[in-house]
């Protein structure tokens, strides 16, 4: 990695600033932006799917670590649940890709006090890929202090966590890269309703920080998890050892998160309608446990697997 560029700052410094700019927007953006149309589908944001050398152990880390508790998802398989969604895990024999080549970064967790929080994760033998950091100067103001931290842990299977500043201690995002940041915030919106500024009044010119690309980019949010998206050009440059020789990403099969899942009510209906929009279905539907399990796989911007889910997140 260049040691010149702390991805942590970047991926935080990124998060506040499209804060800002979607409670301040540009002045002509009222002016220019024309109602989003309906999306296509009444989508919710339904789970993050992991893979897991040892799901017990996994499940055990993150329950101890963070503010999330075990379940089993349709009463029937060992999971996570987050508050509004599920962490489901899959067995696998040999360790995960870790890399950072595919669409997914990272995902993480808010903390009221990220001070004591990261003090009772040392505490309790949390690793650390990023220790706790100050970067409440990010807005602009060199002598704020004490404001805005981030951290990040290394989870099983060398998953990569955040905590970050917050005014809560929830599961609150993923972040993504994509080559093409605005054009794959406005497919979530359009498809599944995620929420966010209308692309239209964003500009797709480059910004660098720290030099390093971090714009165009997006911010969106599904239910209560924010979705924030880093154009390709972050990764080429600081994981280059990762990207020597390839020029896009790969999916996310295989990799530590292998992939995300939206819940709908009527599967059967929601393919239908995918595929007069031109969605590619990898795999059609499916049903197990007695048909109390119904789901199919799509393909998402930058090669990102997503599983549709028939059937709301639900604890029970």
């Amino acid at each position: 990695m260049n040691t010149r560029i702390n991805p942590g700052l970047i991926c935080v410094a990124l998060f506040v600033l499209l804060n800002v700019m979607a409670q301040n927007p540009t002045p002509n953006a009222a002016q220019e932006a024309t109602p989003m149309p309906a999306p296509l589908l009444a989508a919710h944001f339904h789970h993050l799917h992991l893979n897991a050398t040892d799901p017990k152990a996994a499940i055990d880390f993150y329950t101890s670590k963070f503010d999330c508790e075990k379940g089993k998802f349709a009463g029937l398989m060992d999971a996570v649940w987050a508050q509004k969604s599920w962490i489901l895990f899959t067995k696998v024999n040999q360790p995960p890709v870790a890399d950072f080549t595919s669409t997914v970064w990272h995902f993480g967790w808010g903390a009221e006090d990220m001070k004591a929080t990261c003090e009772k994760q040392v505490a309790s033998g949390t690793r650390f890929n990023t220790p706790i950091t100050d970067i409440s100067d990010i807005g602009g103001n060199a002598n704020a202090r004490g404001l805005f931290y981030y951290a990040y842990v290394e989870g099983p299977d060398k998953s990569l966590i955040e905590i970050n500043t917050a005014r809560h201690h929830n599961f609150g995002h993923i972040h993504l890269f994509s080559a093409d940041p605005i054009a794959a915030g406005e497919w979530y919106m359009k498809y599944f309703g995620a929420k966010g500024r209308d692309p239209k009044t964003m500009s797709r010119a480059p910004r660098i920080y720290r030099d390093v690309q971090i714009g165009p980019s997006m911010s969106l949010m599904m239910d209560n998890v924010n979705i924030i998206i880093y154009p390709i050009e972050y990764p080429k440059k600081v994981y280059a050892d990762q990207w020597k020789g390839r020029t896009e990403f790969e999916s996310t099969k295989g990799h530590v998160v292998d992939h995300i899942g939206f819940s709908v009510d009527d599967l059967t209906a929601a393919l239908t309608q995918l595929r007069k929009a031109g969605v590619s279905v990898t795999d059609d539907i499916r049903s197990v446990a007695g048909g109390k399990i119904k789901f199919a796989f799509i393909e998402g911007p930058d090669k990102m697997r997503i599983e549709l889910v028939e059937g709301h997140a639900t604890k029970e």
